[in-house]
């Protein structure tokens, strides 16, 4: 199969090159390019024939979903998955209405970014060639790829509810100060060792950070903290 050929937009250099290294290390994709503004990404994008860009939704000179809107206006079926730190709910479902195919959050782990790069390869796997499907189902497995969650992913015992309050609570801290695992289990309810065990598993795969709390007398406790 030919190789997806990929943009890489970002306008930070190291973290611009940090992607396109992590995207060469993912078998079947290809980095054509690298741009660290919408003006070059839009040139790039008139000069070679891309397959998917890795898009920053904060750009210096035009926002990332601008960019999107030009493809779009342009008739080009160029895939868009966001790279991006904007969390703000109104920017994600601009994102979603522009068909971006995948939001990744920063900071992330090499091992997420991978997950959604294979994603994108089944997807765009099950699109290629002429014809037409058989049925419904069909369909409906080609959506799926794309809208699958991380379940699968999380360790065993671990679930994507419990793990999505995990970080809610960790959210609602004052001021971003982190949160003890006691602390976080008294605001979702579950067992101290319980939400220990998801915030672990969060600290291991770089989406939270640890501290040390000092204080009180003893050995500090570990505090957590979103990245």
């Amino acid at each position: 199969m030919t190789a997806i050929r990929v943009l890489v937009v970002d306008d930070e250099p190291l973290i611009a090159d940090a992607h396109r290294a992590y995207t060469e290390r993912v078998d079947g994709f290809e980095v054509v390019g690298v741009a660290l503004s919408a003006r070059d990404a839009m040139a790039a994008l008139r000069a070679e024939q891309v397959d998917l860009v890795l898009l920053d939704l904060n750009l210096p000179d035009v926002p990332g979903l601008e960019v999107c809107r030009a493809l779009r206006a342009a008739g080009s079926d160029t895939d868009v998955l966001a790279v991006t730190s904007a969390r703000d709910i109104a920017m994600v479902r601009a994102a979603a209405a522009l068909g971006v195919t995948h939001y990744l959050l920063k900071p992330f782990t090499f091992a997420a970014f991978r997950d959604k790069l294979d994603s994108y390869a089944r997807y765009r796997g099950q699109l290629l060639g002429p014809g037409q499907v058989a049925a419904q189902h069909e369909i409906d497995r080609v959506f799926a790829t794309l809208r699958a969650t991380p379940q699968d992913s999380l360790p065993k015992g671990l679930d994507v509810g419990t793990l999505d309050r995990v970080l809610g609570a960790l959210r609602t801290a004052p001021g971003g100060s982190g949160l003890s695992a006691a602390e976080v289990a008294s605001m979702i309810g579950a067992s101290r060792v319980t939400a220990r065990r998801y915030l672990e598993h969060l600290a291991e795969t770089g989406r939270v950070v640890r501290s040390p709390r000092y204080g009180g007398p003893g050995r500090p406790e570990v505090e957590y903290r979103p990245a």
